[in-house]
């Protein structure tokens, strides 16, 4: 399966009890054909007031998202390849902006 920085993929990470979960792959094109694992930001639908380090982004045919939901920059995980699932969709390039500011922000680069 390709995956590309920006797509919203579903995965299971590491103590979400195997509960599969709507993902944002962060991790630079270069890497993802070869390494064997990939870095993303869960998603979630449970909205929080913490616009510093959580990324709003509206349901969208694109995105493959259900809900308006939020990316936790707080939360980013790298996992084994074989845990992502499928890809569902992809953010805008406005969304990937707004990501890398908070990413930014978050990690203080």
């Amino acid at each position: 399966m390709k995956i590309h920085r920006g797509d919203v993929v579903i995965c299971v990470s590491q103590g979400d009890y195997g509960k599969p979960r709507p993902a944002i792959v962060l991790q630079s094109d270069l890497f993802n054909e070869t390494h064997a694992s990939i870095t993303v930001c869960p998603i979630t639908s449970d909205i929080n007031d913490a616009s510093l380090f959580r990324v709003t982004i509206e349901q969208a045919p694109n995105n493959g998202l259900q809900n308006r939901s939020q990316i936790m920059i707080d939360k980013i995980v790298t996992i084994p390849r074989e845990k992502i699932r499928q890809v569902i969709g992809k953010v805008s390039a406005k969304e990937l902006t707004l990501i890398q500011q908070a990413l930014n922000c978050w990690l203080g680069l």
